[in-house]
């Protein structure tokens, strides 16, 4: 699924989306935990996990400084990113990986793209950059994990 996150010509628009986003990776990383059954490949994820939290934290603070919305749960792209995760439960734990790895390329879009929006200040540019190298390291793993 392609996504539009990060493109907003207004910043108020573009944080209120990346919370959107964030509320959805969570729903999604909450959704991986109760189904894989690899204690090790759990505690990874749960440590992604925290990764989006303190991103949502961050954003919620740059929401305040701008007057953004902050959504207290995740849009419908959440049904999408879950439900990847949920059906791919029924083949197993690499499978589930696979199915978390196509939803952080939709992340590392939006990232990237955050990153170089010119509607972002360049003081909130950094949350946009740590966030872009997270969503690659996360990925990287799943890729890694479920070959």
């Amino acid at each position: 699924m392609a996504t539009t996150v990060g493109s907003e010509g207004d910043i108020k628009t573009l944080i209120t989306n990346f919370v959107y986003l964030e509320r959805d990776a969570i729903a999604a990383y909450d959704a991986t935990i109760e189904r894989l059954e690899n204690p090790e490949l759990k505690r990874q994820i749960e440590e992604f996990r925290s990764d989006h939290h303190r991103h949502l934290s961050e954003l919620r603070d740059l929401a305040a400084q701008h007057g953004a919305e902050v959504p207290a749960e995740g849009d419908m792209k959440e049904m999408l990113t879950t439900g990847k995760v949920k059906m791919a439960a029924i083949a197993g734990d690499s499978t589930i990986l696979k199915a978390m790895s196509s939803n952080e390329s939709d992340t590392i879009a939006a990232y990237s793209s955050g990153a170089g929006n010119s509607a972002v200040p360049p003081e909130a540019r950094p949350i946009f950059e740590r966030g872009l190298e997270d969503e690659r390291r996360h990925k990287a793993w799943m890729d890694s994990a479920s070959s």
